[in-house]
C-alpha cells in the first residue's frame, strides 16, 4: 500500500477502531484514579498530545502526554498509566513503563504487538490490540480513537464522544473530494516552500500532527505555533529571514473568540513580509470532528507535497539508522 491508500481509508481505520474497542473486554478499575500519563512518541504519541488537548477541560482529573524516558513525579498508585506504541518496541516508551510499574501505577496498553504485548499480557494489564504490520503514522485512526475508549472505561471521560466520532466520521466521508481539492490548493502553495501552520491554543496537537506528516511524509521542514503564545515572541521574527516561507492557519468556528481577533491581527501583520498564506476553516461542531477535519486535510496535504518532491512517502530510512546504532550501545 502507498500513503495516501492509509489516508484513503482513514474513517474505515476508525470506524474499526471503534469496533475493536467495543468488542474488547476490560477488567475493571481496581484503583482511585487521581491523574492520567500517557506515554508514547511519534505516530503512537501524538494521539495523545491531542486527545489531551481535546478532553482536559471536562476530564474529572489532571491529563498529560509524555514523549521521553523519564516519567513526571507525581506518578503513583492512583496514575493511570497508558502506553501507546504501534510497533510495541518503542524504546523511550518501554523504559518510560518500566519506570511506572516500579511506581505502582495503574496501567493499561495500546498496541500491535512486540515486547508492549508481552508485557501486557504477563502482568495482566488492560491492552487494546489493533492490526499490525503498518507504518504507525498511517494508523492514527487506531491508536487515537482507543485512547478515548480507556479513558471512558477508567472513569475519566464520558461517552458523549462516541457521538462525536460518528459525526466526524460522516463528515469526513461528505467532505472528502473537498478535502482533497482543498489539500492540493495548500500543496502547490508550500511547494518548495518552508511551510508556518499557526492555531489557535486547544489545537496545537493537530498542528504537530501535521508538522510531522510533512517530516515523514514529504520529506520536508516546517515549524508550528500556537496562539496566543506566539503573540509574545514569534510575532516579532516577521522581520528576518522571511523570504520562501508558506503560512497557513488552521482556524475553527469554535475558536475562542479573542484569539480569533489575534489570528486576524497576525494575519495584517505577516502580510507585510509574505502574501503566502492561506487559511482553512474546519467543519464540525466538536472538537472531534474539528481536530479529524484539521489531521485529514493536513494528511492529504502532505502525501500531495510527497508527490510533488519526487520522495517515497513511506520510507524512513534514516530513523531505521538511528534505531540501529542506539542498538548497538
Amino acid at each position: 500500500m502507498k500513503m495516501n491508500d492509509y489516508i484513503n481509508d482513514f474513517t474505515n481505520h476508525l470506524r474499526d477502531a471503534i469496533d475493536i474497542a467495543k468488542s474488547t473486554e476490560l477488567s475493571p478499575p481496581s484503583k482511585q484514579i487521581k491523574n492520567v500519563l500517557i506515554c508514547g512518541l511519534g505516530g503512537s504519541g501524538i494521539g495523545g498530545t491531542i486527545v489531551t488537548d481535546i478532553v482536559s477541560k471536562k476530564a474529572g482529573v489532571p491529563i498529560s502526554a509524555t514523549k521521553d524516558y523519564s516519567v513526571p513525579h507525581f506518578v503513583n498508585e492512583n496514575t493511570l498509566v497508558i502506553a501507546s506504541s504501534y510497533s510495541g518496541n518503542t524504546e523511550e516508551t518501554l523504559y518510560a513503563l518500566e519506570k511506572c510499574q516500579e511506581k505502582g501505577a495503574e496501567i493499561a496498553i495500546i498496541t500491535s504487538g512486540g515486547k508492549l504485548k508481552t508485557i501486557a499480557e504477563k502482568n495482566n494489564y488492560n491492552k487494546i490490540i489493533i492490526p499490525a504490520g503498518h507504518p504507525p503514522r498511517a494508523m492514527f485512526g487506531y491508536a487515537f480513537t482507543e485512547l478515548f475508549f480507556l479513558l471512558n472505561h477508567y472513569d475519566i471521560i464520558d461517552d458523549l464522544f462516541k457521538v462525536d466520532f460518528e459525526k466526524a466520521i460522516n463528515l469526513l466521508d461528505t467532505e472528502k473530494d473537498d478535502i482533497q481539492k482543498k489539500a492540493k490548493f495548500l500543496a502547490k502553495k508550500m511547494h518548495k516552500k518552508t511551510p508556518v501552520i499557526y492555531v489557535a491554543n486547544g489545537f496545537e496537537g493537530v498542528a504537530i500532527r501535521f508538522r510531522q506528516q510533512i517530516n515523514e511524509n514529504s520529506k520536508m521542514l516546517c515549524w508550528h505555533h500556537v496562539i496566543p503564545e506566539m503573540n509574545h515572541n514569534e510575532l516579532l521574527g516577521w522581520r528576518t529571514n522571511v523570504n520562501g516561507l508558506a503560512v497557513v492557519y488552521f482556524r475553527n468556528k469554535i475558536d475562542y473568540g479573542r484569539n480569533q481577533i489575534r489570528i486576524d491581527i497576525n494575519k495584517a501583520v505577516i502580510s507585510k513580509f509574505t502574501k503566502n498564506i492561506t487559511e482553512i476553516w474546519s467543519k464540525g461542531g466538536s472538537l472531534i470532528e474539528n481536530s479529524l477535519y484539521h489531521i485529514n486535510v493536513g494528511d492529504w496535504v502532505s502525501w500531495y507535497l510527497s508527490e510533488m518532491n519526487n520522495v517515497d512517502a513511506i520510507e524512513i530510512d534514516v530513523i531505521n539508522f538511528l534505531k540501529s546504532e542506539l542498538a548497538k550501545i
